[in-house]
């Protein structure tokens, strides 16, 4: 079972995260959430910090998530190494009763 609360705990006992939406651990990893935008094309929204981008394609989403970044980061002391694209997709699905 996956427990997203236990790497929030880990993150705040070592003193690294303020929140559970803090997912930049150890200055390495920033997590992106990718959804499919209502009038079309894709957001990326940063889980822990301010940034957000959109665009129409997947490889436009990545060149703005990397300009974003960059740009976020810009007079930072640690930035992340890795970014990770997390795409989310809702779907409800009907059951019928049994």
């Amino acid at each position: 079972m996956h427990r997203p609360d236990v790497k929030f705990s880990v993150a705040v006992r070592a003193g690294l995260a303020t929140s559970p939406r803090f997912y930049i651990l150890k200055g390495m990893e920033l997590i992106f959430e990718i959804r499919d935008a209502e009038e079309g094309g894709l957001y990326a929204r940063a889980l822990g910090c301010s940034i957000f981008t959109e665009a129409e394609t997947w490889d436009d989403l990545r060149a703005n998530v990397l300009e974003a970044v960059s740009l976020h980061f810009e007079d930072a002391p640690m930035r992340p190494r890795l970014i990770q694209m997390h795409y989310v997709k809702d779907e409800l699905v009907p059951v019928e009763a049994a």
